[in-house]
């Protein structure tokens, strides 16, 4: 479209809105934001405060007291800034900047007490009122037509936030400085940067009353159809003369704006711009069950290529011989750890089971916020397990994989401190930790907040025991 971006001023004087709205200037600076400052205060160093620096343990030289008064003079002129004035007083007082702080506080009770005074400089409630201004400094600079464009924020002040208004908000505004620009021009950029975005169908009103920076019925506003619903998502108008001549600007201005916020709405179909714009305070916290996946992990791991070679043959070893009669062992690796040999079994003692339990392969499964142990295959009777099976999102870790890789990671700690053997062992799981499985904090109060559950209950029954020489 052959528009180039400039940055508007922010701040901008009181006397450009009255120039730019002549007689209704009083109700749009109601909602203007002044800016106010802190005076910079005329400090004298009487016999009083340089006993005061006595106290603070201040060496006081007269060199050192002519210092601090140049500083002071520096300060109130402007040429040293609030943000060095710290820094500068522990220099000249040869202090830390700890005792600086104190002499500024203590000392000279005059800064504690300033209060802000007021200035004629607002806050842009309105990109028009720097536009005005960028316009009178580029007029004569570029050839015709002029086109610029500002994604900016306006900052209005309105009594309350709410569904619909915010005191800070962004604007995407353009302008055209041509001799033969029109109003039509308007809705026609307005039209090719909304249909870029999806929006197909349009409406265009004419303004009633129309803004004091306007000229007289050029004022329009499009809307667009979202939702079963008209929209208003931008506005545009040619400027009023007489606001251009105020700033010696001899051409004619076209002025398209585009609200956000609205149109991220309208998009996305918030209802609330307050959820849009700041969803910290005010939208719904949402993990999605592959965020959630993502705070699942194991609570203890391998520190060493060996420890997971360790950890990969458990859990092999189990997959093999998970339906082996007990009373058995077998031996499911042997090997070197970190310098010691070390020999892995799988057990069970007890009579007429298997070497692995009913929920040894479970698989924990995120499904609709919820944390859930899933068989591999059988049906049971439970609607959320089922559920989770066929559409939740599957983390790949099974309650087995948690405990060959805590065994590993224990073997290799017995590996460093000396000890001869490990004994490991896991019945009913009931909860995560259990079989070495972490949520994070965050996920556990998502889960809490939201009203889902965790529940990887089963009988796992998986043991191991490693020899250590």
């Amino acid at each position: 479209m052959g528009f180039e971006e400039v940055v508007n001023p922010l701040i901008v004087e009181e006397e450009d809105v009255k120039k730019q709205y002549g007689p209704e200037a009083p109700a749009i600076l109601d909602r203007c934001y002044y800016l106010a400052v802190l005076p910079r205060p005329d400090v004298g160093l009487g016999k009083e405060k340089v006993e005061a620096l006595r106290e603070l343990g201040v060496d006081i030289s007269q060199e050192r007291i002519q210092g601090l008064q140049q500083l002071l003079h520096k300060y109130k002129k402007g040429q040293v800034s609030g943000d060095d004035l710290i820094e500068e007083m522990s220099r000249v007082l040869g202090v830390e900047d700890v005792v600086a702080t104190r002499v500024l506080s203590e000392v000279f009770p005059e800064f504690r007490e300033l209060k802000p005074e007021p200035t004629r400089l607002t806050l842009r409630s309105h990109m028009t009122t720097a536009w005005f201004l960028t316009v009178a400094a580029l007029q004569h600079r570029k050839p015709k037509p002029i086109k610029l464009f500002s994604v900016d924020v306006r900052l209005r002040r309105e009594q309350q936030e709410d569904e619909t208004h915010l005191r800070t908000h962004r604007v995407a505004s353009c302008v055209v400085v041509d001799e033969d620009v029109v109003a039509e021009d308007g809705e026609a950029i307005a039209r090719t940067v909304l249909e870029s975005l999806g929006f197909k169908e349009f409406k265009v009103v004419k303004k009633q009353v129309t803004a004091k920076y306007y000229a007289p019925g050029t004022e329009y506003e499009l809307y667009v159809k979202s939702g079963g619903e008209w929209i208003e998502l931008a506005n545009y108008g040619i400027y009023s003369p007489v606001a251009l001549a105020n700033y010696g600007i001899e051409y004619p201005v076209l002025n398209v704006g585009l609200g956000v916020e609205r149109i991220a709405m309208a998009l996305y179909g918030y209802s609330d711009v307050r959820e849009l714009v700041y969803p910290q305070f005010y939208g719904k916290w949402i993990l999605r069950d592959f965020e959630l996946a993502k705070h699942i992990d194991f609570q203890l791991k391998p520190t060493t290529q060996e420890g997971w070679v360790l950890a990969q043959a458990l859990i092999r070893g189990f997959e093999a011989y998970a339906d082996t009669p007990s009373p058995c062992e077998v031996k499911l690796y042997e090997g070197v750890m970190l310098g010691k040999r070390v020999e892995a079994y799988a057990y069970e003692r007890d009579p007429g089971v298997k070497l692995a339990g009913p929920a040894a392969f479970n698989e924990i499964v995120v499904y609709d916020g919820n944390i859930i142990g899933v068989p591999p295959a059988q049906v049971v009777e439970s609607k959320i397990v089922e559920e989770a099976r066929a559409k939740g999102f599957k983390t790949g870790i099974r309650y087995v994989d948690g405990f060959a890789v805590m065994a590993a990671a224990k073997v290799e700690a017995a590996c460093l401190c000396g000890c001869g053997e490990v004994d490991l062992r896991v019945r009913i799981a009931k909860l995560p930790s259990d079989v070495n499985i972490e949520i994070s904090d965050v996920a556990r109060r998502f889960i809490s907040e939201n009203k889902k559950l965790i529940d990887v209950r089963g009988p796992v029954f998986l043991a191991v025991k490693a020899k250590i020489t």
